[in-house]
């Protein structure tokens, strides 16, 4: 680790506060401002998108529809409509370009809690905990997909993080906060990173796509390192780091990994300016 007591403070003072806390800004500022846009039609009557981050219409005119929410419906047996088939491609487009992952770094409002977990762990020097495999949350996409064809209908949406936290910002959260709340204890007593990073099967689909996503965070000036590990200490998926910061293998400085989720932060942590974003070619 680097000299300073915790990560990142060497680049808050080798290139200013700003700069090594830019991206996570940004990050909080669309993952609340796409809160915001889906709460304002019921709450205050303007109505951005109609719906969920599962399905909605964009100014009642552009269908939206979350791929994997669109795939649970196709296993229910249920035959998909054009509008649905359109939304669903749409969003998967988009991630394709821009990261699979991006939607847990970027959009999904669960990520705040559990990002608030990894900061306390960090603070307090918490050991990681429960070892869990990350190829457990592709364990759990087949688990959903099982119960789904099952039942014949959405059953993760009953449990959904996401969507209860959404259903609960809207009608009140009821018990429903014992899911997210459950998550944060979770993450930050139990295992490190527990949820997002281990079992999440929303993050397990998005890390398929993310594999030939085109927008990618390179190690351009991996020559700088200075091994603080400072990177490896505030990535949510550290085990993509090494290939491109280390060069394993004769592999290049692009970060091809599926599930890095495009958050930006070994770019602001980083006070030798290793890392930006870029293309994967």
């Amino acid at each position: 680790m680097s000299d300073e007591k915790y990560p990142g403070a060497l680049a808050a003072a080798k290139k200013g506060w700003f700069s090594a806390h830019r991206w996570l800004m940004l990050r909080r500022l669309s993952q609340l401002s796409f809160l915001a846009l889906f709460v304002s039609g019921p709450l205050v009557g303007l109505w951005i998108f109609k719906g969920t981050l599962a399905a909605s219409r964009f100014l009642d005119t552009i269908p939206l529809a979350d791929p994997f929410i669109l795939l649970q419906s196709l296993v229910t047996g249920t035959v998909a409509g054009s509008t649905a088939l359109l939304g669903g491609g749409l969003i998967a487009g988009f991630y394709l370009v821009s990261g699979g992952r991006a939607y847990c770094a970027w959009v999904c409002p669960v990520n705040i809690i559990t990002d608030f977990a990894a900061w306390l762990r960090l603070r307090f020097s918490l050991q990681e905990g429960m070892p869990l495999s990350r190829k457990n949350r592709y364990w759990m996409i087949g688990m959903v997909l099982v119960t789904t064809a099952l039942t014949g209908s959405l059953a993760w949406e009953l449990i959904n993080p996401v969507t209860v936290l959404h259903r609960g910002l809207v009608f009140g959260l009821g018990l429903g906060w014992t899911i997210p709340l459950g998550i944060f204890c979770f993450d930050l007593f139990v295992s490190k990173r527990g949820w997002c990073g281990h079992l999440c099967p929303v993050g397990g689909f998005y890390s398929l796509l993310g594999r030939f996503s085109l927008i990618r965070v390179r190690a351009k000036r991996r020559e700088n390192c200075s091994n603080c590990l400072d990177c490896y200490a505030v990535c949510p998926e550290p085990q993509v780091i090494s290939p491109a910061l280390k060069g394993e293998n004769g592999q290049g400085p692009v970060i091809t990994g599926g599930n890095c989720t495009n958050c930006g932060r070994c770019i602001d942590i980083c006070a030798e300016r290793v890392f930006s974003f870029g293309s994967r070619f």
